[in-house]
């Protein structure tokens, strides 16, 4: 069989080449498979190294112990403590700023008045102290005014001085929303990133606040500032120190407006 010896050296040569480019197609694959991992392990850093969520939800609480004449508002020693949830969507995000939507509703909200103590001390023609409680005055700084009449019908003198402070204390209830606001935090690339916030919106209460005739319907505003603490990269937590304003806008008859500084913790995740 001299013919099937020649055709075996061929017949190698073709399962030879045949096995080669078997060889070859896979190390193709295999690059190209390798290829497409490096290009994707390039690519994932551009959208993982952000500390950011598209969608934010958050539960927080706020406190202020004590309200002056910051900027608009008159009323002093007005407490407030809030309870709501927030609601945030990104915007723009770059590795200088994270800009997002922000808004807030306050489900639960606890403001408190001082009430006023009127302190009568009669010291002619007998010495008497009279004093009784009434409704919130705008200042809570003591005031006294001295006095001294005859009553025309019986001829006695009265002497004496009355004096206004504040006691007591009154707490109404209410519900708010902020539809309308922004947060924007800076350095997103690291996990503590400082932040600026503000939000307006407003309020109901079950009665007029911070005193009377001032009307149970509020506008709100607040503007602020503090950090946020990334665990990971769905879960935060915001502190922040806030200026919070509440007014009617001149819709009732007085309209004193109330100033707080707001100490607010926000636990925060989403995706």
């Amino acid at each position: 069989m001299p013919g099937k010896d020649l055709l075996l050296p061929e017949l190698r040569v073709r399962y030879l080449h045949a096995h080669f480019n078997h060889l070859r197609f896979l190390t193709a694959l295999v690059l190209t498979a390798l290829l497409s991992s490096l290009v994707a392990q390039a690519q994932a850093p551009a959208d993982n190294t952000y500390y950011s969520r598209k969608n934010t939800f958050g539960f927080f609480g706020a406190y202020s112990g004590d309200s002056s004449h910051m900027l608009l508002g008159d009323a002093e020693n007005r407490k407030l403590l809030e309870f709501g949830v927030s609601y945030g969507r990104r915007l723009v995000l770059n590795h200088v700023v994270n800009w997002q939507y922000s808004g807030e509703l306050l489900p639960l909200v606890l403001e408190s008045d001082p009430m006023t103590l009127f302190t009568d001390h009669q010291t002619q023609p007998t010495e008497m102290i009279y004093s009784f409680e009434s409704v919130p005055e705008v200042s809570c700084s003591p005031v006294t005014v001295h006095y001294s009449y005859v009553d025309q019908l019986t001829g006695i003198t009265y002497s004496g001085s009355t004096t206004t402070s504040c006691h007591g204390r009154r707490w109404v209830t209410g519900v708010g929303m902020s539809p309308a606001g922004f947060q924007l935090n800076f350095l997103p690339r690291r996990k503590v990133q400082p932040f600026l916030i503000g939000h307006g919106g407003y309020m109901y209460s079950s009665q007029a606040i911070p005193i009377d005739n001032a009307g149970s319907f509020n506008f709100t505003f607040d503007i602020g500032a503090g950090f946020e603490m990334y665990r990971a990269k769905a879960r935060s937590i915001r502190a922040e120190y806030r200026y919070h304003h509440i007014s009617n806008n001149n819709t009732a008859r007085l309209n004193p407006g109330i100033d707080n500084g707001v100490i607010q913790f926000t636990y925060c995740f989403g995706h």
